[in-house]
């Protein structure tokens, strides 16, 4: 007996800016089976117009304001993507009128705000509530995580990252927005974007108990530090060091690289083009090399786990509780840097370590999901 068809999700967007534009259309396009776009709106007109025009959705679906979208019953879930001041209310609106949220992160402008997340999942149980957080969802980092859980360089001790990418106003990037250059949430940069990076930090090292933090204010285009030196001990006995700048000059090539020293061997994390490499120790030292090519950083998966917690009762890894433990690593960093002293962070009630997130019904890594895995190996003398 052939299985029951399920619908798609009917999906109403409130705001459609960049990051539909960019990311999130260009993963929604391609999950016609799991989601139905039945409305959207904009506050501003021109944004909703262009929204329409690309991705060929019927004008007439456009509706004047999240009020009226959240009082249609032709609507089941709604994705947020306004800006960060403005994501709890919009979430608090549409979880009170009985939709299920996939909300654009960070979880919270500051840490009250944070806070005020995790109470209104708390208070909504019969929803399903996801903070977008494609970082964990990647292909490179998933891949890098099961080789630690494997084993594959031992026991991770050390953590070393430092990013520096130049930072100024750039017309249709993110970077031009209005408001991320005069940002009215604590953190600027390195809540709006860093906070990526600090996912990545806790799914591939685990829960972070101390943070000591320094900033920096320099770049001119920016209302807010751009510098931010951090110092981590991990709640598994490792340590790390984050270094990540922002600044509005230009800055030589950076390799960028994440890497993880472990007791047999190392793992790094480069590259435009994402790759993965895993030197292991030994006479003959080998690096493996496996390189990552056509896949999206993680916004279909993130959106197929999303449609299997609405449709199956699955619990999603990009969980609100997940998304306020990044963003209180940066808050708590910030208040070290004003503190000038090593801070502990509080376990995040329903966080705990990252899931490794795998497709539904598999246990594999990549079933379903698009993308090409080029690996090579090579050998020298250690």
């Amino acid at each position: 007996m052939a299985a029951p068809v399920i619908p798609p999700i009917r999906l109403g967007l409130i705001g459609t800016g960049l990051a539909v534009e960019k990311l999130h259309w260009p993963a929604l396009r391609g999950l016609a089976d799991r989601f139905a776009v039945t409305a959207f709106t904009d506050s501003s007109a021109e944004q909703g117009r262009r929204f329409a025009g690309y991705s060929g959705t019927d004008p007439a679906r456009a509706v004047a304001g999240r009020a009226a979208l959240l009082a249609r019953e032709d609507v089941d879930a709604v994705l947020i993507s306004v800006p960060i001041p403005h994501l709890y209310e919009v979430a608090r609106d549409a979880l009170t009128a009985g939709k299920d949220v996939f909300c654009e992160k960070p979880a919270g402008a500051d840490a009250e705000q944070a806070a005020a997340f995790l109470a209104l999942a708390a208070g909504h149980p019969d929803r399903t509530f996801m903070v977008g957080e494609n970082y964990f969802y990647r292909d490179d980092l998933r891949y890098a995580r099961a080789l630690l859980d494997e084993g594959a360089i031992g026991r991770p001790h050390l953590m070393a990252w430092r990013y520096a990418v130049r930072s100024v106003p750039r017309a249709g990037g993110f970077t031009g927005t209005p408001w991320r250059q005069r940002p009215q949430y604590r953190g600027g940069v390195h809540l709006d974007f860093g906070v990526h990076h600090i996912a990545q930090i806790r799914l591939l090292c685990g829960d972070i108990a101390r943070v000591h933090g320094a900033v920096q204010a320099a770049n001119s285009t920016i209302d807010a530090p751009s510098d931010l030196a951090l110092n981590l001990v991990f709640a598994g006995g490792a340590i790390g060091n984050y270094t990540a700048s922002f600044p509005d000059i230009p800055v030589p090539p950076e390799p960028n690289e994440m890497r993880l020293y472990g007791t047999e061997g190392v793992l790094v994390l480069a590259g435009s083009e994402p790759e993965c490499r895993v030197t292991r120790s030994g006479p003959d030292a080998t690096t493996h090399t496996t390189v990552f090519r056509g896949s999206d950083n993680g916004y279909r998966a993130e959106l197929v786990d999303f449609a299997d917690a609405v449709q199956f009762g699955v619990r999603p890894v990009g969980s609100v509780a997940q998304s306020v433990a990044n963003a209180l690593v940066v808050q708590r960093a910030f208040d070290s840097a004003e503190r000038a002293a090593a801070l502990a962070l509080d376990p995040v009630p329903g966080a705990g370590p990252v899931p490794l997130w795998r497709p539904r019904g598999s246990t594999g890594l990549f079933d379903g999901l698009p993308g090409q895995r080029i690996s090579s190996s090579a050998s020298f003398a250690a």
